[in-house]
């Protein structure tokens, strides 16, 4: 599949998505994490850019980044070229930890600016990592209602107000609200394993793949149907599970 030209921000700012290869862990513990934060803020100064948001998960990274004097993709080459580096020392392995190719949205207005924040900033909870936003220690919310570090908490602030002070509790709020926001991510396939399908017939009275088979046709493709229809469950799978041709399961 060819790779299109990404879209130029107008304004600078893009939602940028780093993940591991394969899906790998690039976080193993919190000397990891503290390093990867490091490396954004040593080249913020080297490329002059600017930090809206952040949020470090297990297997990837997000980023609210404001370009000005290097384009983006400079920037997260030079972060990701970094982080590999230490990372592989620290492990003693070589090869890549980053999918080759990152994605990346651009940001062109302040509502969907905040809409992001509020994606990135909720990351963790809709995961199941932490309770509420305010206790995920590895994401820019508590820089914005505390002390900055790495972030440049103006630019929102300006959005909200220019007291700072007077408007945290709208911020906390906007934060915090209940949504359905759809913003960059990776559409993860849901894959269930062949244990987790067979237990599935097990349910449906079928203790083992033998008393499928020597049901009646109709009553066992009624069956074979009804798990077909369960989300992450693949043709090639139900074929492999129930000795039934792939070519049969498709038309069913």
């Amino acid at each position: 599949m060819p790779r299109y030209a990404r879209k130029k921000s107008e304004s600078g700012i893009s939602h940028v998505m780093l993940r591991g290869i394969n899906k790998q862990t690039i976080f193993e513990d919190d000397e990891d994490r503290e390093r990867f934060l490091e490396t954004i803020e040593r080249y913020k100064a080297k490329s002059k850019y600017e930090i809206y948001g952040y949020c470090l998960m297990d297997n990837h990274v997000h980023l609210l980044l404001k370009e000005t004097e290097e384009p983006i993709s400079t920037i997260i080459k030079r972060i990701c070229s970094s982080y590999v580096y230490w990372y592989n020392w620290k492990y003693e392995r070589c090869g890549h930890l980053f999918q080759e190719r990152y994605k990346s949205e651009t940001v062109e207005d302040d509502g969907y600016l905040l809409t992001v924040l509020r994606y990135i900033h909720q990351n963790p909870v809709k995961a199941g990592l932490s309770k509420n936003i305010k206790e995920y220690k590895w994401s820019s919310y508590n820089e914005y209602i505390s002390k900055p570090a790495i972030v440049d908490t103006g630019f929102v602030q300006q959005i909200f107000s220019i007291n700072w002070e007077k408007v945290i509790s709208s911020f906390i709020e906007h934060s915090n609200e209940q949504n359905e926001d759809k913003c960059l991510d990776y559409d993860e396939k849901i894959r269930l394993t062949d244990n987790e399908v067979r237990k599935y017939f097990e349910k449906l009275d079928i203790e083992n793949i033998r008393e499928l088979q020597q049901l009646e046709k109709s009553k066992r493709n009624a069956i074979i149907r009804e798990i077909k229809a369960i989300e992450g469950v693949t043709i090639r799978q139900l074929s492999r599970i129930t000795g039934v041709s792939k070519s049969i399961i498709d038309r069913m």
